[in-house]
């Protein structure tokens, strides 16, 4: 925010020009309300955001330990505080971004109640999460600015010139609690005008980047469990087409989408692809079908059949009407969408895996970059795994092809709290702790996030709350566990009455009423408690 002293000055200049009418309009607190409320619409966010993530991408691509990382979001409140707790840790917000999770809609924001990520909440809750997101966090820009605002003030005051020149030059060069939003559209609700549509609402509350997936719209299935059905390939570029032409139509030329396969864990397609060609991309898909060869005098009417190789043959076809796909090629498949998805205007990768293997993912991705040198992913590091579990039998199944002796371990047990102090359990842990960075130097991923964390961390503090308050501590475990902890990290909350807005009503109160204004803020105000 550099314009501030030149905002002042021009609301001088415009005041003066209107005389009379306007002479009680003070030009500073014009220029501070023009600073608090930086962003004026959604676009104006979207513009901004996706330039950062391109600079970040180009960034990554000269360096992978430049990667980039978010957490997933249910709620503005949410939002908020993660990128509050951010600047208090990190003096900056620097390629750490937020998640908008699908999953959390459909479980935590849909009006039929509780749903699982199967595409069945209101589309329509998707774009009124991001400006819900988009409207805590300007909130929380206005919150801070407040605070200088009021020390510049105080400094002044005490005719204190240096610490209010100091407080003027942070207000200047101030830092936005504004980032990018990487938006999940699921599998787009519908066919590729709806994803037109949907993705427009999406871009105009503030995405600059937007994740889609090449499932069935509606068969769509959570990314960790069975039963997930993908289109043809020309089915799902048509939707990244209509993204990228709503981020066109709308002026956000650098917009970036995100094409995530789940193929690796599909094992059916509800189509088969229209192949005009030998060797198109239609006939590439099909020939990962699982098909048994045929006579043609053995033929059902209802059968679909197909020539392979110069032989009748017919895909093998569930109850369901879904076509199987044969086992195993869950690799190949992935490597082709993710190929076929970069060369034809996705701008990042997701490939949903079962498991975080830094060698399962560098494996897909070295295959990849064979076509697409410069391919790079957004990876989920999932509630869904086991993480625990997964790296102390990585561990254990390295050290025992290195030749250690691993005699003292149950590999099916490894989750057994028996073995958390073991020398097996912390080497796991320091693979935990370095995955990211790992995955990002060997494997191409240039964003880190989870998706569902404040979902368990909720669930989590909300168990041992009720725990302790209803139990023998009562009062005492609401003000130790929480409030008492809240003082001693400096958390923001702690004063909830300013988080909610009352210092900046008050602020606005002077502006509009000068000393007639009734404030809240004075000495009666509980929380002066924790000044």
């Amino acid at each position: 925010m550099s314009h501030y002293k030149n905002d002042i000055d021009a609301t001088a200049t415009l005041i003066a020009q209107h005389g009379t009418p306007w002479v009680a309009i003070n030009p500073e607190y014009t220029a501070r309300m023009r600073a608090q409320n930086r962003f004026k619409t959604g676009l104006d966010i979207a513009r901004y955001t996706a330039k950062i993530m391109r600079a970040d991408m180009e960034r990554y691509d000269r360096d992978p330990s430049q990667y980039t990382q978010s957490l997933g979001c249910w709620h503005g409140f949410i939002g908020q505080q993660k990128m509050i707790s951010i600047k208090k840790h990190f003096n900056s917000t620097d390629r750490r971004y937020l998640y908008l999770s699908g999953w959390m809609i459909a479980a935590l924001r849909s009006e039929f109640g509780p749903l699982p990520d199967q595409s069945m909440h209101e589309k329509t809750s998707v774009p009124a999460l991001i400006e819900e997101l988009y409207s805590f966090l300007r909130q929380a820009d206005a919150r801070e600015m407040g605070g200088l605002f009021r020390e510049m003030d105080n400094a002044r005051e005490a005719s204190d010139e240096v610490k209010a020149a100091s407080l003027q030059k942070q207000i200047e060069e101030y830092q936005t609690h504004i980032v990018p939003i990487i938006a999940d559209i699921d599998a787009g609700f519908g066919n590729e005008e709806a994803t037109y549509l949907l993705a427009k609402k999406m871009i105009e509350a503030g995405a600059c980047c937007i994740q889609i997936e090449n499932q069935v719209s509606d068969e769509k299935q959570c990314g960790h469990q069975d039963g997930k059905v993908t289109v043809p390939h020309e089915d799902f570029l048509a939707k990244i087409r209509a993204v990228r032409y709503a981020f066109l139509e709308l002026g956000v030329d650098d917009g970036v989408i995100v094409a995530r396969t789940d193929s690796l864990g599909a094992g059916l397609t509800k189509q088969i692809a229209v192949s005009t060609a030998p060797g198109d991309l239609g006939a590439q898909y099909n020939a990962f079908l699982d098909v048994e060869e045929i006579d043609i005098n053995n033929a059902n009417e209802s059968d679909v059949l197909m020539v392979r190789d110069g032989k009748l043959v017919r895909p093998k076809r569930l109850a369901s009407n879904l076509f199987q796909f044969r086992k195993g090629s869950g690799e190949d498949r992935v490597v082709l969408d993710c190929i076929t998805s970069l060369q034809n205007g996705a701008d990042l990768l997701w490939i949903e895996t079962e498991k975080p293997h830094v060698g399962q993912i560098k494996g897909m991705v070295d295959r990849i970059r064979e076509a697409v040198p410069n391919a790079k992913l957004v990876y989920n590091n999932s509630p869904s795994f086991n993480w625990t579990l997964s790296f102390r039998q990585q561990v254990f199944d390295a050290w025992q092809e290195q030749g250690h002796d691993v005699s003292a371990y149950d590999r099916a047990q490894l989750m057994s709290v028996d073995y958390d102090n073991s020398d097996l359990a912390q080497e796991a842990d320091n693979r935990i702790r370095n995955f990211q960075a790992d995955a990002a130097r060997e494997a191409g991923i240039f964003h880190h996030l989870i998706t569902l964390p404040t979902y368990h961390t909720a669930a989590l503090s909300t168990d041992n709350l009720a725990k302790e308050y209803f139990g023998a501590e009562g009062m005492l475990g609401y003000v130790k566990k929480v409030q008492r902890e809240e003082i001693r990290q400096q958390i923001a909350c702690v004063k909830h009455q300013n988080m909610a807005g009352s210092d900046m009503g008050d602020d606005h109160k002077e502006y509009f009423s000068g000393d007639a204004a009734l404030k809240a803020s004075g000495k009666d105000n509980t929380m002066n408690q924790f000044a």
